[in-house]
């Protein structure tokens, strides 16, 4: 992972985060100073960013929001006070409400953001300097060092060529948490197709089926949110199937889908998945967050070979948008 470590100094009212990357210091300027490339990391898994103001000069400001599995909303805004190209730059960093407007209850900060040029690439040196020891501790407590963690350990994606990072690897699983799993695999074809695989019934009766010897003879797929969907497997020739079922609670349609998740007729909470597409270069990088309950349930999911499942699934739906 990137982030090599997160230190606060209550002294100097600082929490500094160090992260070191491959990449020369100028891919590095460039990640932070284009909102497209920003939004897709400036937000831990879960929540990403969208930007809809960056004016990078002295003075500019940038508007963001984070919006979560349940369409929660994090609005955020950055005043910059200091550009160095490629060095780094400064912002006033304030919570703002669906206007723009900065969250007079919630304390400000200042950030400085540093990019050094190192033997192996680039090192990232974030600082945020705050108002009081009780600004700092309330940020603490609101999850800043785990949610900031997790977004920066995004950026390794974000910094190489889509094909280099991803083509060839196959299906990858990474355990973020106890109740977090990311999977990611890149579809060689455009997002638009991809999404279209993910929801009609008739094309995901073509892939999605797992492991050789399984059809799909029941695919209800949801459209808008607060819809159900329905899906059952059956084993060739005859036999015991199993389904899941759940509801769509997040829709950006051709980018993102959440839902949740239960096998049918068993008991007990489910999950709840987080489909997200990005395209670069004709390329489509398929994310799937998934929030199980606790560990153990993570664990005993995995067990069971869903990583290749997945991988055979997405092989076919590979074949399919490529065809």
């Amino acid at each position: 992972m990137p982030v090599t470590s997160v230190t606060t100094d209550p002294e100097a009212l600082t929490l500094t985060l160090v992260a070191d990357f491959t990449a020369p210091r100028e891919r590095l300027w460039k990640a932070f100073t284009d909102p497209r490339q920003l939004e897709r990391f400036w937000g831990p898994p879960g929540w990403p960013a969208t930007f809809t103001a960056f004016d990078l000069t002295p003075g500019g400001i940038a508007l963001y929001a984070m919006t979560g599995p349940h369409g929660e909303r994090a609005g955020g805004r950055w005043e910059f006070t200091r550009i160095d190209e490629p060095a780094g730059f400064e912002v006033i960093d304030t919570f703002a409400d669906e206007n723009g407007e900065s969250n007079p209850d919630l304390p400000a900060s200042r950030a400085t953001f540093s990019f050094e040029s190192t033997e192996a690439g680039s090192r990232l040196r974030a600082v945020t300097h705050f108002p009081s020891v009780e600004a700092l501790e309330q940020l603490k407590a609101m999850g800043m060092i785990e949610g900031t963690t997790l977004a920066l350990n995004q950026l390794d994606t974000v910094l190489q060529d889509l094909r280099d990072y991803a083509q060839g690897k196959g299906t990858r699983t990474e355990i973020l948490s106890d109740q977090h799993v990311r999977i990611t695999r890149l579809i060689d074809g455009p997002r638009e197709l991809v999404w279209r695989a993910h929801h009609d019934a008739e094309l995901m009766k073509q892939w999605l089926l797992g492991p050789d010897g399984w059809t799909m003879p029941v695919a209800e797929v949801a459209t808008e949110v607060g819809d159900s969907y329905r899906y059952v497997w059956e084993p060739v020739g005859g036999g015991e199937g199993f389904g899941f079922e759940g509801e769509l609670v997040l829709v950006e349609p051709g980018r993102r889908a959440v839902t949740t998740e239960r096998m049918i007729g068993m008991d007990g909470p489910g999950t709840l998945n987080d489909l997200s597409l990005y395209e670069e270069d004709g390329a489509t990088l398929l994310t799937l967050l998934i929030e199980y309950p606790d560990a153990a349930t993570r664990d005993m999911v995995l067990a069971t070979g869903m990583t290749e499942g997945m991988e055979t699934s997405y092989a076919r739906l590979e074949s399919l948008v490529l065809a």
